[in-house]
């Protein structure tokens, strides 16, 4: 696989993966819905699944990348005329549906306007995930492979495909007496080795520390990382056949795999009770419950990689001895620079949710994250031709001062009241930190991705197109803003900004300016919500 085709792949996958970590960010913060309430249950679990399903076809894909460089290279050639195609507009489409529901809603509880919200996110599945498989290949270079002699390739993201079906149909193994009063026991034994005597009821697995008490029941009992550690130890072994010697690799790796799963999520556990009884009851159930799972499936996943890839004995001679290929260097591709640092972006957001409530006061985690995505393509972003344009700053100062009038008052009690009970030098970092955040760092970041990749990729020349560009691009930049119509007018004049003189750089200047101006307000009244 020729350099180019790989980043071009690479990038690619790193953008699905962004755009689904803002998906589960944002629905999980801004909305809620219970299936049973929603009138339409089958569909409401569907929908939710969509999530763990298109997260394990991803990790298939890039499992494949890696495993099958010459087969990826033979299925993306053409890919860069299939980008000239609709199939990018397709894709950009079917993500904005995605986001619609969310940002019209009068209510965030869409329990009761399931069924109007349905339609929307079915087409807007349908069109992202068929505009982004023809996007990365287009539809005869996937048929061609389908009828090849690679046919594994298609039953192992068939397979991903299914993992989350899997998971569903093992989670009457918590039922097992062994496996229920082992993860009950375990959770117990970590609590009193951190020196906690927690209350427990042992017939109903309910485990307290102080007020604050945890059910170990069926939907949180591992039995799900079980089934997802098994198919992506079976997908790895499907994919590296050639180069693994398979009964050492079964006979050791998938037995580990599924120790360290079910340990992991002992842990979890474990970490859940004392968060929510030292820490916050709040942290707990809305944010460690819901993303620590997938976080420790993703270090779990990434860890075995590299432990089968670092044991010589698990390999066949021929693949041990050979010597790996020399990496693509990133750090000076601009079309990396420009989608990458968002990547971190939206994973760091997903992290912060799952560690702090609200997320917002787990900033300097983004910030810290930020500042390294900028530093590690810092040889890409130094060679953009960087001046201070004085309309471009004009511009910025405008969408500043319009931010702050269209600002909602009070916004944002529950961040107000967790910085008050920060002491003063907790304050005064994440002060900092947010400040230097929203300043220098996120306005490079998104204008680098937003004005510099989704606007510039879909500009096609003409007029309608190019109007048609901004209005994507726009709407994207909006869904990540709570305040929509604000968000919206900004992204339309940064995107202008771009436009007069051709220079996305433009687009960064008039965007820090924005933020500054904003940013100052809110030190000076000490009111964070503004941002």
């Amino acid at each position: 696989m020729t350099r180019t085709t790989s980043t071009r792949a690479l990038l690619l996958v790193a953008l699905f993966a962004a755009e689904l970590a803002a998906l589960a960010a944002s629905y999980q913060l801004f909305a809620s819905f219970d299936c049973a309430a929603s009138g339409a249950f089958d569909a409401c679990r569907f929908l939710r699944g969509l999530l763990g399903r298109a997260i394990s076809v991803l990790g298939a894909g890039c499992l494949l990348l890696w495993a099958w460089p010459q087969v990826v290279a033979r299925l993306l050639r053409g890919g860069a005329a299939a980008g000239q195609g609709p199939w990018p507009w397709l894709h950009a489409a079917g993500v904005v549906l995605l986001f619609l529901p969310l940002a019209v809603a009068g209510e965030r509880d869409f329990s009761g306007a399931f069924a109007l919200a349905l339609g929307p996110w079915l087409a807007g599945a349908a069109a992202a995930v068929a505009g982004g498989l023809f996007w990365l290949a287009p539809p005869a270079a996937w048929a061609g492979l389908a009828r090849g002699e690679r046919r594994v390739i298609v039953a192992a993201l068939v397979l991903a495909a299914l993992v989350p079906d899997a998971a569903a149909l093992a989670a009457p193994l918590w039922d097992l007496g062994p496996l229920t009063r082992g993860t009950f026991a375990a959770v117990v034994a970590l609590l009193r080795l951190w020196r906690v005597e927690p209350d427990v009821a042992a017939a109903d697995y309910v485990i307290g520390v102080d007020d604050f008490y945890v059910q170990i029941a069926q939907a949180c009992s591992g039995v799900e990382g079980l089934a997802l550690v098994t198919g992506f130890t079976i997908v790895y072994a499907l994919l590296f056949r050639d180069t693994i010697r398979p009964l050492r690799f079964a006979a050791t790796v998938l037995p580990a795999a599924l120790a360290a799963s079910w340990a992991l999520n002992a842990l979890r556990i474990a970490v859940l009770i004392m968060i929510g009884a030292r820490i916050s009851p709040d942290l707990a159930v809305e944010g460690f419950h819901s993303y620590a799972g997938w976080l420790f499936f993703t270090l779990l996943a990434l860890g075995l990689m590299a432990a089968v890839q670092a044991t010589p004995w698990l390999h066949r001679p021929a693949a041990a001895a050979a010597a790996p290929a020399a990496a693509p260097r990133l750090r000076a591709d601009p079309l990396a620079a420009r989608i990458l640092p968002f990547v971190a972006f939206m994973l760091a957001g997903v992290a912060a949710g799952a560690f702090f409530v609200p997320a917002d006061l787990g900033y300097p985690l983004k910030a810290v994250v930020l500042a390294l995505a900028v530093a590690l393509f810092w040889p890409a972003i130094r060679e953009m031709p960087w001046r201070v344009d004085p309309a471009a700053a004009a511009a910025g100062a405008g969408v500043g001062v319009l931010w702050l009038a269209l600002a909602p008052a009070g916004a944002e009690p529950a961040l107000a009241a967790a910085l008050a009970a920060l002491p003063g030098w907790a304050m005064a970092g994440w002060a900092v930190a947010r400040l230097v955040g929203t300043v220098a760092l996120v306005p490079l970041v998104e204008e680098l991705f937003f004005r510099g990749y989704v606007l510039a990729r879909l500009d096609r020349g003409g007029a309608a197109m190019r109007a048609l560009a901004v209005a994507v691009s726009t709407a994207a930049f909006a869904t990540l803003h709570g305040q929509w119509l604000a968000a919206g007018i900004a992204g339309a004049v940064f995107a202008a900004v771009m436009l007069w003189r051709g220079r996305v750089t433009d687009a960064v200047v008039a965007h820090i300016v924005a933020n500054a101006v904003v940013g100052g307000v809110a030190l000076l009244r000490g009111d964070w919500a503004v941002i």
